[in-house]
């Protein structure tokens, strides 16, 4: 299993993938940053390992 992240550009706060694929768009959850994240933010090659792989991947 890979650890997939993804890094809010505005302040840095690290963001797992399996948080963004369940919701598909939230608000960074960095204290003062607004930034909106997408699961879609998250290059192609990393989507496509996370969703063949969803059920290794859990909350």
């Amino acid at each position: 299993m890979r650890i997939i992240t993804h890094t809010c550009p505005d302040c840095g706060t690290v963001v797992a993938a399996n948080e963004l694929e369940s919701t598909r768009v939230e608000k960074c959850p960095g204290v003062d940053c607004e930034h909106v994240l997408q699961f879609d933010d998250l290059p192609e090659h990393e989507r496509q390992h996370f969703l063949a792989n969803r059920d290794r991947y859990r909350l």
